[in-house]
């Protein structure tokens, strides 16, 4: 039901206060500005002695006190209540304002607030903030100034106000939420989502990623440094019903536990030194999509039970803030610890384990699935020589043999980095042995890469050269032959020496 008073019923005064009020409140960014806005304009509008804007969180189904102006009232800020309590909640029940001449003969209105604030309220009208048919929260005044209570005047003009105000916070909502999506999509657009490999081991992944996707269960990803943890965990991402909505990464490891506590859940201004305003936290970046927290075993026990209550209850409250956050995030974690091991021994809280180990998908090391070399190898190629800008070199049978055969202490990561070396050493076009480092081309115990009698002969000399520090000479002596000898193996095997 709208107001029947239209504005030009109004007194030029209440007129002019209206359009005051429009022209501040449409000049707003941001939702906290444009709230603070409305509940000052709410204020002088309907001429009242105090004034606050309540918003709905439908995610937790609560009221919380977005914004409010009048004496202490900062002691009302994120204070909240049961979405369809208080008088704001009969307002938003009815979806049009409510005007309470005595709130003492209220049994729905809220006396602790009073008491807190010591303050009384005598009389409160209730608009609801309503775009679109959705009721997006509640403006309220409070004690009209010069008189004991509002009429059925009042009522009509705060709904006329709050039909204004809505436009506005709808606006900032949007805009808010726009930011925030463009800097997680930011951080989502980073690094390549595709999983290769046909190995059975990397179809097993696959096949339970492929199975946990559709749904909301948060998922615990284990396995050693460099395997493609991440690339799995956005893999599960944009397979998902979210995969629209930002992925946002967090590397626990990598920062200590008091700004990791800020980059997680955001701070106030003035929360600690160096803060001097706002700052969204990851949580609240990756808003509606899905977050990943890598190496989540390293985390301090503080942070565990902040991010408990996460999991629990779906909410946060920012560092050196009062209000609470609601949380629609998916909760991919991982861990190249024994979680279990850790548990056991105390560094790491149980129920938090339990909470993060719902469907556990161990990611297997490259050693284990050597089927998948190959690939990942023209992937990289690929992938590399189009980052340097340089010719996109082959790969020798000899060289795909010891890449092959080698153990991959680093995994995916260390074979990226080895190819990336390789590439800028490569001759004639060509990755053989000689660029590929004696880690790959010796095997444990002395032994050297090769399967036939001109590969074990090139790798014997590739392994002396290394070992005299490329000194042909030395090298000679220790193969046993002469340095002429040694000069024409090079030129044979187009063995380079380094410059």
């Amino acid at each position: 039901m709208c107001a029947t008073l239209s504005t030009k019923d109004l007194p030029r005064e209440t007129l002019s206060s209206l359009l005051d009020a429009s022209a501040a409140i449409n000049a707003a960014q941001g939702l906290e500005e444009t709230l603070g806005t409305i509940a000052r304009a709410a204020a002088a509008v309907m001429r009242a002695e105090a004034a606050s804007v309540i918003m709905l969180d439908k995610t937790r189904r609560k009221q919380v006190f977005a914004a409010v102006v009048g004496d202490r009232s900062d002691q009302l800020l994120g204070l909240e209540y049961d979405m369809g309590a208080g008088l704001s909640g009969q307002a938003i029940t009815a979806r049009q304002a409510q005007v309470h001449h005595d709130v003492s003969r209220e049994k729905s209105h809220y006396k602790e607030f009073d008491a807190l604030l010591a303050f009384r309220t005598r009389s409160l009208v209730a608009a609801p903030l309503v775009h679109k048919g959705e009721v997006l929260g509640v403006v309220e005044v409070i004690n009209p100034v010069g008189s004991e209570r509002f009429g059925e005047g009042d009522r009509e003009l705060a709904q006329i106000f709050a039909n204004l105000a809505a436009i506005a916070a709808a606006n900032a909502r949007g805009y808010d939420r726009i930011s925030r999506e463009n800097r997680g999509l930011k951080e989502t657009l980073r690094g390549d989502t595709r999983m290769l490999g046909q190995s059975p081991a990397m179809g097993q992944v696959k096949d339970l990623i492929h199975r946990v996707a559709g749904s909301t269960a948060t998922v615990l990803l284990l396995g050693p440094s460099g395997v493609g943890k991440e690339l799995a965990a956005r893999t599960i991402h944009d397979s998902s019903p979210r995969r629209d909505a930002p992925f946002i990464p967090v590397n626990c490891a990598a920062l200590p536990e008091t700004l990791l506590e800020s980059e997680l859940f955001g701070h106030e201004a003035g929360a600690f030194t160096g803060a001097t305003g706002r700052r969204l936290g990851r949580f609240e970046l990756a808003d509606g999509g899905s977050i990943f927290l890598d190496e989540i075993g390293e985390i301090a026990p503080a942070i565990q039970v902040k991010l408990l209550r996460v999991l629990q209850e779906k909410e946060f409250v920012r560092v050196g803030g009062t209000r609470t956050i609601g949380a629609d995030v998916r909760v991919i974690a991982a861990s190249n610890r024994d979680l279990e091991a850790e548990k056991t021994q105390g560094r790491f809280r149980e129920d938090l384990y339990y909470r993060l180990n719902v469907f556990p998908i161990a990611v297997p090391p490259l050693r284990h699935r050597r089927e998948d070399i190959p690939a990942l190898v023209e992937h990289f190629l690929t992938k590399l020589t189009r980052e340097l800008k340089i010719p996109r070199p082959t790969v020798t049978d000899r060289a795909m043999a010891a890449l092959k055969a080698y153990d991959y202490p680093g995994n995916i990561r260390e074979l990226q980095n080895l190819l990336e070396r390789a590439c800028l050493l490569a001759e004639d076009g060509k990755i053989d042995l000689a660029q590929l480092p004696p880690e790959v081309t010796e095997r444990p115990g002395g032994e050297v890469a090769g399967n036939t009698l001109a590969e074990v002969e090139q790798s014997l000399i590739l392994k002396a050269l290394r070992e005299s520090n490329w000194n042909q000479t030395r090298a000679a002596k220790a193969l046993g032959i002469s340095r002429d000898n040694l000069r024409y193996r090079l030129k044979k095997y187009r063995i380079s020496i380094p410059k």
